[in-house]
């Protein structure tokens, strides 16, 4: 057996290293590029959600490399995400590819559950094995965010062009060679100090932006072209709403505490949606309005075309962007998005944000919002 997986922003680290631990054969697919979304595209439905065709071409290409099973996982609720791994099996079969596909469902917090399922892949892994396995890959996932975080926040500020990254780059290797949550740890400290020495003090004309949407969509660069890099080299400060830890946090792991803990942002959203919509698109309600009350000069949703939770947000933000007088630009992305007029729209933003911030407008400080319903998707 020869597992693989789709690749979303640094998941396959953990993934990777969960599963190596407890014996099983990985083929970590290729990183997102033109290649993938373009087998993707050409074999999904024409108006299937975009990260379902970034997976596919995900599968192809680690099919490719020897891959003959699939670990993904599931959904539930409104968002067509719960059906990926009946639509994509359907596909390999089409194609003649003989994958065997294992969809993870949410626990919904019963480890017992999770562990059950994982069985199919550990065999006859002992349970003391297994938790070892899903430690490592948790220290794995909080450190790599705690790192993203800071990148976001510092990227804008490094002394010299492309040290940030330089960084990153080093820590993810570290990261990545990590048997154990203290070498986890020790790699992610190493990681923070060399952040710290190539950050200078905030640029003038800093502005501060959030970014709500989709997960697939805010996690993989390649899928959003890179927006939050992009926005750092505008000179923005960024931050994400969405992050791999956190959904692990309030999906997988048990939490007695679990709705204590999501009222901050279903209160935050309360007045504008009071219930679950599916995916994302609830907290990128909830997140807009935290983030104008927490003086972020901007918001950004990024979503994939059709997608319905995010459309259902998307029509709600323009009533919170003036109610809070945060602006707020959405981006729809699908294999027909092009760099140069998402660049333009982002330069746009950023542009009005600081202007904005000079007249010594914020936060419940007036102004509306933005809406981009086209950001640069390119008819053929």
């Amino acid at each position: 057996m020869k597992v693989t997986f789709p690749h979303m922003g640094t998941l396959y680290i953990p993934v990777r290293a969960m599963l190596s631990s407890l014996g099983v054969d990985v083929v970590v697919p290729p990183p997102v590029d033109g290649r993938a979304v373009a087998l993707g595209a050409k074999h999904a439905p024409e108006l299937a959600c975009f990260p379902l065709k970034v997976n596919l071409g995900n599968y192809l290409l680690a099919r490719e490399l020897g891959a003959d099973t699939i670990l993904m996982a599931g959904g539930t609720g409104p968002c067509r995400f719960g059906y990926y791994a009946q639509v994509q099996r359907e596909i390999l079969r089409d194609l003649g590819l003989g994958y065997e596909m294992i969809v993870l469902e949410p626990p919904q917090g019963h480890l017992r559950e999770l562990r059950d399922k994982l069985r199919r892949l550990v065999g006859r892994r002992s349970l003391a094995d297994v938790l070892r396995a899903i430690r490592l890959a948790w220290s794995m996932f909080k450190a790599l965010d705690e790192v993203d975080r800071e990148v976001l926040k510092l990227r804008c500020r490094e002394l010299k062009r492309g040290a940030v990254d330089r960084v990153r780059a080093r820590w993810l290797e570290w990261v990545g060679r990590a048997r154990t949550p203290a070498e986890v740890k020790r790699a992610r400290d190493r990681a923070l100090r060399a952040l710290a020495r190539v950050a200078g003090p905030p640029p003038r004309g800093l502005v501060r932006v959030g970014l709500v949407g989709e997960i697939f969509m805010v996690l993989e660069p390649a899928a959003n072209l890179g927006v939050a890099e992009r926005l750092n080299r505008l000179g923005a400060e960024v931050d994400q709403s969405v992050w791999l830890s956190d959904w692990i946090r309030s999906h997988v792991l048990p939490n007695p505490f679990r709705f204590k803990r999501l009222d901050p942002v279903r209160r935050a959203a309360r007045p504008y949606l009071s219930h679950f919509v599916g995916g994302e698109g609830l907290e990128s309600v909830g997140n807009t309005v935290r983030y104008a009350q927490r003086g972020y000069d901007g918001v950004i949703q990024i979503m994939p075309f059709t997608c319905m939770p995010e459309i259902v947000a998307q029509s709600i933000l323009p009533r919170v962007s003036a109610d809070h007088g945060i602006p707020v630009l959405t981006l729809i992305m699908d294999e027909h998005s092009a760099e140069a007029g998402l660049q333009t729209r982002l330069e746009a933003f950023v542009d009005l944000l600081r202007r904005r911030r000079e007249k010594g407008l914020g936060p419940k400080g007036g102004g509306g919002g933005v809406d981009s319903k086209s950001t640069g998707r390119r008819r053929r």
